[in-house]
């Protein structure tokens, strides 16, 4: 993305594909994210950090991403009670992003939607699990929630909530489906309910021993997150890998996607009712998962990062 419109300074960053960081204000991050939309960028992620330790106050962190790769957007809070421009008006998608970072940070939108997201009634609302001086206490007991989800109203205007527990080992989500008679008018998702607060953890852990967290942030990706954790990792430190490295570790990454799609697939015709493809595709995704055990040690290839 071309920053120069903006009359801000940009830094290259140690990564795979092209990307370059800029320090912005309100303005110039609302401009950027106008610029990126009409060019066909996308946002890729939007997070708040807490740096009163470095004298900082809160930053907002925003990436895009285009053809010309990636540009990372820091907008800088003075403190907690400051609002940054709200995003959703340009990215839908930073609707949720937005109410996570309120959720984790305390860092506040000019949005219309202040709903909690990742809160759960799980500690006081007052408080921000990602600020510094966040102490986490046993003692606290989980509260009461009274989300407020969006009604339609009318005629014939039926409610159905399905969820959060679902019949089977599978994620929580609660869903509120809007309907009349075997029309949908509107549905709406409210997850977040398996946050175990693995940022927080991270803060605690040293390197070696986050890597290993990050492998078992989700069982049936841990060399998808493991790689993320380790290129973080060898950036900070500036490392390059040896060609053998990463042919190995993308070796990985590849029979984790192939076991996940083999799974996908029989479930798929589980849910059809076709149990024998169910059966069919299981079987060959257990021989995969054996040849992993023989060969890296590991049928989930945990720590091989």
């Amino acid at each position: 993305m071309n920053v120069s419109p903006l009359g801000v300074s940009s830094a290259t960053l140690a990564c795979p594909v092209p990307a370059q960081r800029c320090p912005v204000n309100s303005g110039q991050l609302l401009t950027a994210c106008r610029l990126a939309w009409e060019q066909g960028g996308q946002l890729a992620a939007l997070w708040a950090s807490d740096e009163r330790d470095r004298e900082r106050g809160f930053c907002v962190h925003v990436l895009l991403r285009d053809r010309d790769g990636l540009t990372l957007l820091d907008h800088t809070l003075p403190d907690g009670g400051a609002r940054y421009p709200d995003l959703s008006t340009i990215f839908p998608v930073a609707n949720r992003m937005q109410r996570a970072a309120f959720d984790l940070v305390g860092t506040e939108s000019d949005t219309d939607d202040p709903r909690p997201w990742i809160w759960q009634a799980a500690w006081p609302i007052d408080q921000f699990p990602l600020r510094r001086d966040f102490a986490a206490s046993p003692k606290w007991e989980p509260g009461e929630e009274d989300y407020p989800f969006v009604r339609v109203s009318g005629d014939g205007v039926h409610e159905i909530a399905v969820g959060p527990v679902h019949a089977g080992t599978i994620e929580p989500g609660h869903f509120r489906f809007q309907v009349v008679g075997e029309k949908v008018l509107r549905l709406e998702e409210r997850l977040s309910f398996a946050h175990k607060g693995i940022e927080k953890r991270f803060e605690t852990l040293s390197i070696a021993d986050g890597s290993r967290l990050a492998a078992r942030i989700s069982g049936d990706s841990a060399v998808a997150y493991g790689w993320a954790y380790a290129q973080a990792v060898e950036a900070i430190d500036g490392l390059e890998l040896s060609q053998r490295a990463t042919w190995l570790r993308a070796l990985c990454l590849e029979r984790e996607r192939v076991a996940n799609h083999l799974g996908d697939l029989g479930y798929l015709g589980n849910d059809g009712g076709f149990a024998f493809g169910l059966s069919q595709f299981s079987r060959l995704k257990e021989d995969l998962l054996r040849l992993n055990r023989r060969v890296f040690g590991h049928r989930l290839l945990m720590d091989v990062i």
